[in-house]
């Protein structure tokens, strides 16, 4: 009996003690939903969406709206300087608030104001936007608004000049240097390079030499932009005195700031003495001199254009010096393109010289010099591939290159070897390739495994990979005789492939190089085939799309719906991967040259294409 009671009396306790607990904790949940709203209280930050956006900049003169992402770690060191301004601001007679918009979920806002970044800070005046270019601290916030919400302040004019058909040809020819770009209003790239545009323009301007930056409004400016071929947006070119070249610098401010202030001046510099010249040769890099007897030689302009035309390409030199010309063994009126000292061998001339009488522009000088960029057997190097990878057929000398003292002699020997063969195939361009820099290159024509001390490996004349058996010691006949099989198309080309898929159970087709021929050159079947690198976010994106519209078009047994690992497998030339995906459209009738698909990337978008373009599916197109 006294156990039954004990035992009640502690159910009892048990209960009630649940029940305090029970309250405590709905208190506390009471007391943590006061203290949420408390602190959203506290924030002095207006949280701005889609529905209130519009409203808050026009009920105020000033505003100022931050576009942020919560995971940005610049944000949250923005938050609480943000908070700290705005209340101050909210104090002022009138108040000037300060907004904040989440722009992952506020996506149409942040497009609508081309934020691609995070945080991006506007000013509104009168419900303008200007971009915020101060300090990112409460100072720098409330500084910012100080100047710009006073009554009586106007924005600064443009640093960039606007030109038109009227101001054009006085503004490039009447600058030594400037820069101009031709643009579209609606255009994306164009309003994204804009600002950075504007600021690089505001440095250039007050600099000790001002470069001036133009912009034309290519769809009001018609004229101009077909009398410069302008044919896609942003065009960038640069002008020196009228005389137009091409524009490949960045696009962000400081590049542009940067890469203009380089191209200030002559790309030729004037040599006093063999000394100067001397030493203005690189051992690796051709040289190139221009020889004339004065300054009002008529040539010499049009060889400091050429010079212009190649500045990022060449060093170039000149002289009007009779004892450099006669060291050289040339006359005044000519040019000489140098081969680098290091790669001297007795099967060429270790200068090459042009004589300019019958020349009138500066396009016989420039084709000159880049006939002679490379020697015989050079080297490939990471700040020449861009040169190497222009010509085809191109053969590699692969082994351990080491221009040390010790190894030097090494060096030179098996490229000496490389030129004597090199020497009866004038046509095929041969550099050597030190075997660890370019471990990929090897592993890219299966010798990855070789072993062996030397490797050799071509890009064919159509871009195909030929490796060569690997040799246990130097053979001239089987090198000699494995170069004239490929120039005559006699060898099977090495392909890097992916097995070819047994099963094909998804309505995607997969493709590997091994099948690619099979599949996507198949002149009965349209295919559309999209190149894509497993780690790629946006074709995880595009995945389950790309699968419904396959789906989709089921059906259509002339259309194929395909794709292909574009890191693992070899690609067809004419199908190169610019970005992952890259989305190519080969009708029946036109293999060899794909359309590129530039589309939207819904079924909707994708089936709107493929019935604009097919040339063997949809035949009852307009059922669909």
């Amino acid at each position: 009996m006294r156990f039954r009671t004990y035992l009640w009396l502690f159910s009892v306790f048990a209960l009630l003690t649940v029940s305090v607990v029970q309250a405590e904790d709905e208190g506390d949940d009471e007391n943590d939903d006061d203290k949420t709203e408390e602190k959203e209280e506290e924030s002095d930050v207006l949280v701005l969406t889609k529905e209130n956006f519009d409203q808050t900049i026009n009920e105020n003169d000033n505003v100022m709206v931050e576009f942020y992402a919560p995971w940005c770690g610049h944000c949250k060191t923005l938050e609480p300087l943000y908070a700290k301004a705005a209340q101050v601001l909210k104090t002022w007679d009138p108040p000037v608030p300060l907004c904040k918009v989440d722009a992952t979920v506020e996506t149409e806002l942040a497009a609508r104001f081309d934020v691609s970044g995070y945080p991006t800070i506007k000013f509104f005046k009168k419900g303008e936007a200007y971009d915020y270019d101060d300090a990112r601290t409460t100072e720098g916030l409330i500084r910012y608004v100080k100047e710009r919400s006073a009554s009586d302040w106007k924005p600064p004019p443009e640093a960039v000049v606007t030109l038109t058909k009227d101001n054009f040809k006085d503004f490039v020819n009447g600058n030594d240097l400037s820069l101009v770009e031709f643009y579209a209003p609606w255009c994306g790239h164009c309003k994204a390079l804009a600002p950075a545009y504007e600021k690089a323009a505001k440095q250039l301007k007050i600099q000790t030499e001002p470069i001036p930056l133009g912009k034309v409004d290519a769809t009001v400016e018609s004229e101009l932009a077909a009398e410069y071929e302008v044919s896609g947006y942003p065009t960038l070119f640069l002008f020196r005195k009228g005389k137009k070249y091409e524009y490949n610098g960045p696009r962000d401010e400081n590049g542009i700031v940067n890469y203009m202030i380089m191209q200030q001046g002559e790309a030729s510099k004037l040599k006093l003495s063999m000394r100067d010249v001397k030493s203005s040769m690189k051992v690796d890099e051709p040289f190139i001199m221009g020889f004339f007897d004065n300054l009002n030689d008529p040539k010499v302009r049009i060889y400091m254009d050429a010079a212009n035309t190649m500045r990022e390409e060449f060093s170039f030199g000149h002289t009007f010096d009779p004892a450099i010309s006669d060291a050289y063994k040339t006359n005044p009126g000519t040019v000489l393109v140098f081969t680098p000292e290091r790669y001297y061998t007795k099967f060429e001339p270790k200068w090459h010289i042009m004589k300019l009488d019958d020349v009138e522009d500066e396009g016989p000088i420039v084709e000159f010099v880049r006939k002679r960029e490379l020697p015989l057997v050079g080297q490939y190097k990471a700040n020449n591939i861009k040169v190497y990878q222009k010509y085809r057929p191109l053969c590699f000398i692969f082994y351990t290159v080491d221009w040390s003292f010790d190894h030097r002699e090494a060096t030179q020997l098996w490229r000496n070897k490389a030129a004597k063969i090199a020497n009866n195939h004038k046509e095929v361009k041969f550099a050597i390739a030190d075997e660890d820099e370019h471990s990929h290159l090897l592993a890219e024509f299966g010798l990855d495994d070789s072993g062996e001390e030397i490797n050799i490996a071509c890009y064919g004349p159509d871009g195909k990979k030929f490796p060569m058996e690997p040799m246990e010691e130097w053979d001239s006949e089987d090198i000699e005789e494995f170069i004239t099989k490929m120039k005559k198309g006699k060898l099977t080309p090495h392909l890097k492939s992916q097995p070819v898929p047994k099963r094909q159970d998804s309505p995607v087709k997969t493709v590997v190089a091994k099948n690619f021929d099979k599949v996507v050159l198949d002149k009965s079947k349209d295919v559309l085939i999209e190149l894509y690198a497993p780690w790629c976010g946006h074709c995880k994106q595009l995945e389950p799309i790309y699968k419904d519209l396959a789906t989709k078009v089921k059906k259509e047994k002339n259309l194929v719906i395909a794709k292909m690992d574009a890191t693992a497998n070899d690609v067809h030339p004419g199908y190169q991967a610019e970005g992952f995906p890259t989305i190519y459209f080969a009708p029946s009738n036109s293999k060899e040259s794909p359309l590129k698909y530039n589309g939207g990337r819904t079924v909707d978008d994708f089936m709107k294409y493929l019935k604009e373009h097919a040339t063997v599916a949809f035949k009852g197109k307009d059922e669909l």
